[in-house]
């Protein structure tokens, strides 16, 4: 019977993973979403502070960024009608505009 010797591919493959190297997906771990999964306070939480503060209704509510930091911006309608913009930082839930 004929011995088969593994590809030279499946053998660094397995050195790769024996040493602990990843293969480079073109993107830093930590620029990727996931890997800051967890990281953010829920929009519920700060949904319910901004009522607690400024009794209305939300309208509407978009991510985005502000000071390179990323943030909630929350249309809110006060009960007078009046609508107002919150900007909350998404990482400590704190109105920061």
């Amino acid at each position: 019977m004929k011995s088969r010797r593994p590809s030279a591919g499946l053998s660094l493959a397995v050195l790769a993973l024996v040493l602990g190297f990843a293969p480079a997906a073109g993107v830093a771990a930590q620029d990727r979403p996931e890997a800051h999964a967890g990281s953010q306070v829920p929009l519920s939480t700060v949904l319910k502070d901004i009522a607690k503060r400024h009794p209305g209704r939300q309208l509407n509510t978009t991510m985005g960024e502000s000071g390179g930091r990323p943030v909630y911006n929350v249309q809110w309608q006060l009960t007078n009608g009046q609508i107002v913009v919150f900007v909350i930082d998404a990482r400590t839930g704190q109105e920061i505009g």
